[in-house]
């Protein structure tokens, strides 16, 4: 799932909260954030292998979300992630619509539409944003940066599902850095979660190679459709 449209944390961080009510909220993020580089790891080699990656987009912007998450990870013990539920909600709401409402978006191929200095400045804003974002409460956080390359930069729905995982992968090593450095990991049970992730996302980085856009697009309405019942139920259940 996350290796295709993002939105794997809609699974892993609720399971994670349910099967390990007793331990801090900062542990559950931080073995979330340890399985999670395998899978991201393992999608974005994949992809890497098999289609062509605007590189000079996507390693400014994973150096910015590498920035970013490190300073949203430290707000983790201090603030409430769930003050973000509204607003989130609300993006993700207007994400859907509009790619509903327009049918041919992140349909057409890859055509940059920013270059140069442009091109670099966008990249290490949408990456130091959403890398924060990533880095103090993450679910969607895949799905914002498809869209936003899709909208932003004019990729297709393939190629920027690959450059996402780029990004999340450095969002992701600087957020488990921040936990592993204050004792929030428990390394067995995330090295075994990441195990089994590599598996989903071989199978799904695959899926989404040989699919094409046509595979990508409503795979991603499924997940942000998933992504805003669930996070809809739990700002209502409070």
């Amino acid at each position: 799932m996350d290796a295709v449209a993002g939105g794997g944390g809609l699974i892993q961080v609720p399971a994670l909260l349910a099967l390990l009510p007793r331990l801090p909220i900062a542990t559950l993020f931080g073995v979330n954030k340890l399985a999670s580089l395998f899978g991201t790891g393992t999608a974005a080699t994949w992809y890497a292998r098999h289609i062509v990656i605007p590189w000079r987009t996507a390693l400014p912007a994973a150096v910015a979300a590498l920035v970013g998450s490190w300073f949203g990870a430290r707000l983790v013990p201090h603030l409430d992630p769930t003050l973000l539920r509204p607003l989130v909600l609300a993006l993700l709401v207007v994400v859907g619509a509009f790619t509903v409402l327009r049918p041919r978006y992140g349909a057409a191929r890859h055509a940059p539409r920013v270059r140069g200095a442009a091109a670099l400045l966008l990249a290490l804003i949408v990456g130091g944003a959403l890398g924060f974002y990533d880095g103090f409460f993450g679910p969607g956080a895949g799905s914002f940066l498809i869209f936003a390359f899709v909208g932003v930069f004019g990729m297709d729905f393939l190629t920027a599902s690959a450059t996402a995982k780029v990004v999340n992968f450095g969002s992701g090593v600087a957020a488990l850095g921040y936990f592993a450095g204050t004792g929030h990991v428990r390394w067995g049970l995330g090295l075994a979660m990441g195990a089994a992730l590599m598996t989903g996302a071989a199978l799904g980085s695959r899926a989404a190679v040989r699919g094409g856009v046509r595979f990508v697009r409503p795979f991603f309405l499924a997940v942000v459709t998933a992504l805003i019942v669930k996070i809809a139920w739990d700002t209502l259940r409070g």
